[in-house]
């Protein structure tokens, strides 16, 4: 099978191990990836914020970039929410607003295409034994997007429940938002703030060493209140973990 990363702008400029798991893992399971590289934005921080019609010609571009793969795998739930929630609200939208549907026909294809890793990996490849080994205490917070937007359920604990050596223990309070939301951090950041120590203070009952999610953003924004607040804990994207094996470990 023959599929396309799309690793998003977090991705991309600030966490490249996550992009480098990915194709890792994937490769280990028998799957051919491309990345793309004229891949940009999907639009999300746009649209959320209230530039909708900005927002449509990075949709575009995602499309032209990616239609004529199999599938695209995506590290990161809330971009993958992007494509498969608001991409069709935004060609039903420009449709109601009399500009026609063409910006429907052209993401229409890449829709029903675009998953989140963990979800390619159980409903797709079909496994949840991906063969890797990773000797931790490991909580799981299940970000927003995935969680609410892509239903991922209990997808990303049965790939982590069958990694050898881990051990996951459950997070208090694991459905609430950990405060970072994007812009929402910058406009309430007292509010973000507190959410995020929250989120911290629950992972750090657990006794775990590691934080794993399947969103950087949401673990950047963790991770910064883990260092403000001196927790020894480390936030660590769940395909690092996935693509971790005995004979090359993740640290």
């Amino acid at each position: 099978m023959r599929v396309a990363l799309f690793l998003t702008c977090v991705n991309d400029t600030l966490y490249p191990d996550t992009g480098r798991a990915v194709v890792g893992l994937l490769t280990r399971l028998g799957v051919e990836v491309d990345f793309p590289q004229g891949q940009t934005c999907c639009g999300q921080a746009h649209y959320n914020t209230g530039y909708r019609h900005e927002a449509e010609p990075l949709a575009r571009r995602f499309a032209e970039v990616f239609g004529g793969y199999e599938a695209i795998v995506t590290p990161s739930g809330s971009c993958g929410a992007m494509v498969r929630e608001l991409y069709p609200r935004m060609g039903a939208r420009a449709r109601a607003e009399g500009r026609g549907n063409t910006l429907e026909q052209v993401l229409a294809p890449v829709v029903p295409k675009t998953y989140e890793l963990t979800e390619f990996l159980v409903d797709v490849l079909g496994v949840t034994d991906v063969g890797a080994y990773y000797p931790h205490r490991v909580t799981y917070h299940p970000t927003c997007h995935g969680l609410r937007g892509l239903g991922l359920g209990d997808r990303p604990r049965r790939l982590l429940e069958a990694v050898k050596g881990l051990e996951l223990v459950e997070l208090p309070g694991a459905e609430e938002c950990c405060g970072f939301g994007g812009t929402f951090a910058v406009k309430n950041p007292d509010v973000s703030a507190a959410m995020g120590a929250d989120k911290v203070r629950n992972a750090e009952s657990t006794g775990a060493g590691v934080l794993c999610a399947g969103d950087n953003s949401c673990l950047m924004h963790i991770g910064g209140t883990m260092s403000r607040l001196g927790s020894g804990m480390r936030p660590v994207h769940i395909a690092e973990i996935l693509a971790s094996t005995e004979e090359e470990p993740a640290v």
